[in-house]
């Protein structure tokens, strides 16, 4: 496996070259990015280890570039051995290169985890210049880091309260701005919401609130959730389908509660051992990467533009904001969502939601509006 650029960092990192570092380390190197799931490279990897790890302190920027497109038992293999470099090499008295480090981490194309684990070095060896970089993580495109950020404005604010209410207003607004996880979202609208200004959740988060919707077809035995009724193989709104209790049409609903919750029960009724269907259009301007995040306690299926995506046959383990990311490819123009969602067998009042959450976002969460 080829290793991504490494020798075009030897600027980098003092001028060292992998070859410094003793016997093969650049095919060590690749034996532990080489690592799969069910155990796949595991013997090899084990065997380069000792190489990888025997490396000098000055070495580790280049071990962070080599984590750029490992997946995450390669990332663990390569951080377990920059974390024994950096230990032996501080029992010696010797520090990670900390300016090194820094550069390293003003590149924001390299992988978020392998930078999160710089910052954390620099933390480690210069607080305070570690302290220093934390306002500039504001608009990272690594969460890892801009929670940090955000959390520190948050901090701010806080202390501002009793001093300057409006500057509290001010730094708190600015921090949801920048936030993209749930947990601070909701923290910060709910302390906004109590200085008296009101944040709406459901435009933050981005959620998608205009649905046509159909059901209820049978699940019983959960064989609702393998068969294919008639949505999946056509989505014709004029059509009437056999259901479990007569004939079923699709019927048009929106869902503007702050967590943008798709609720079933609402245009049918609360119904056990059942599938139904929903279905959003969501217009893009242009074409572009993008996920589709789905939090659902039922069990889900989704097709994005026809295409099936995924499913989950479980039920009642609990949901949660961004709960399942499925990577898509925005269409400019018209694409088509289509969301299945079963309920089983179960009847105690906590299994009667029957409902999901879903919005389009950028890798990092970014809210992507549809243009219509």
């Amino acid at each position: 496996m080829k290793l991504p650029r490494i020798f075009g960092l030897s600027w980098l990192v003092g001028g060292i070259s992998i070859s410094a570092w003793g016997a093969a380390p650049d095919a060590a190197v690749a034996a532990l990015r080489a690592v799969g799931p069910e155990g796949q490279g595991n013997e090899a990897a084990q065997k380069a280890w000792p190489t990888v790890a025997a490396a000098p302190v000055q070495s580790v920027p280049v071990l962070l570039v080599a984590m750029d497109g490992a997946n995450d038992y390669a990332l663990n293999w390569l951080r377990a051995a920059v974390e024994a470099i950096v230990q032996r090499e501080a029992a010696a008295g010797r520090k990670v290169p900390v300016a090194e480090l820094e550069a390293y981490l003003s590149q924001t194309q390299h992988h978020p985890k392998a930078r999160r684990l710089a910052y954390d070095l620099i933390v480690q060896a210069a607080p305070d210049r570690a302290q220093a970089l934390v306002p500039g993580f504001l608009n990272d495109p690594s969460n890892e880091l801009r929670r940090d950020a955000v959390d520190r404005l948050m901090l701010q604010a806080t202390n501002q309260i009793s001093s300057n209410k409006a500057a509290a207003i001010t730094t708190y607004q600015q921090a949801l701005g920048a936030a993209r996880e749930a947990d601070q979202i909701e923290a910060i609208a709910k302390t906004l919401g109590d200085l008296g200004q009101k944040v709406d959740l459901a435009q933050t988060f981005g959620w998608v609130t205009r649905w046509k919707m159909i059901g209820p077809f049978d699940n019983t035995d959960n064989a609702g959730f393998v068969k294919a009724y008639p949505p999946e193989e056509t989505l014709d709104f004029t059509a009437e389908y056999d259901g479990k209790k007569g004939k079923v049409k699709w019927v048009e609903q929106e869902f503007r509660s702050d967590y943008g919750l798709v609720d079933f029960n609402k245009p049918f009724e609360p119904l056990k051992e059942v599938a139904g269907y929903a279905t959003a259009e969501f217009w893009s301007d242009q074409a572009r990467p993008a996920e589709i995040r789905l939090g659902c306690k039922n069990g889900w299926k989704v097709w994005f533009n026809g295409q099936y995506l995924f499913g989950r046959d479980e039920y009642h383990t609990g949901a949660e904001i961004d709960q399942f990311r499925l990577p898509v490819e925005l269409k400019a123009g018209k694409n088509v969502i289509l969301v299945k969602c079963t309920q089983n067998e179960q009847t105690e009042d906590w299994t009667k939601e029957w409902e999901f959450q879903l919005r389009v976002t950028d890798a990092q969460g970014t809210p992507i509006m549809s243009t219509r």
